[in-house]
């Protein structure tokens, strides 16, 4: 793909939103990506927002505005504030907690059928898959229901380890990627 950054002026801060039910590890991929080292983290009760250049692979260099936004039921409704005209949704799931995935997947699919969130690239961390007993990201695909996603949805899903870092710059690509091309799109359909 070649240096994408001259798509992304340097002044400018792509603005991502963090989802997911509370425990699947936002947090940890939140410090992970910004220090670069395990953070023991708490539960967030509201948001976390964090500036971070991204420091490796294509996204290198670009500079993100990351709101991690609380997963327990309580604050769900404010999801919605948050994702509206974002660049991007990275959802986090718990890929060890099989019982909790259905509700995962309603919050999900709530969350892409909004208006403003129609077309906006989602990457899916598929978090914890150090764990024994971890579902495939097949698995989780299919008990998300990915493909029943809105047709404007671009998605990627990434196996990661919050806690050692595994995945997360692979998913940052995805991301960056899928976000340049929406850009691109976009540019496109306004000439027309």
């Amino acid at each position: 793909m070649g240096n994408s950054f001259s798509n992304i002026s340097a002044f400018q801060s792509l603005h991502i939103v963090m989802l997911g039910l509370d425990s699947a590890g936002k947090t940890t991929v939140l410090y992970r990506l910004k220090f670069n080292e395990f953070v023991n983290t708490v539960p967030t009760i509201g948001f976390n927002t964090e500036k971070i250049k991204l420091s490796n692979g294509t996204a290198k260099g670009i500079s993100c505005h990351f709101w991690d936004v609380g997963g327990q039921e309580k604050l769900r409704p404010l999801w919605k504030s948050y994702s509206r005209c974002t660049d991007g949704i990275i959802y986090v799931v718990d890929s060890v907690d099989v019982d909790r995935l259905e509700e995962a997947k309603t919050e999900l699919h709530k969350v892409t059928k909004f208006a403003e969130n129609q077309g906006t690239p989602l990457l899916v961390i598929a978090n914890k898959q150090d764990l024994p007993k971890s579902l495939s990201v097949a698995d989780i695909e299919k008990q998300l229901a990915l493909q029943e996603l809105t047709p404007a949805t671009t998605y990627h899903i990434q196996p990661a380890c919050a806690i050692i870092g595994e995945g997360l710059h692979e998913g940052m690509d995805k991301l960056y990627e899928m976000i340049v091309k929406r850009r691109k799109s976009l540019k496109q359909k306004k000439k027309r």
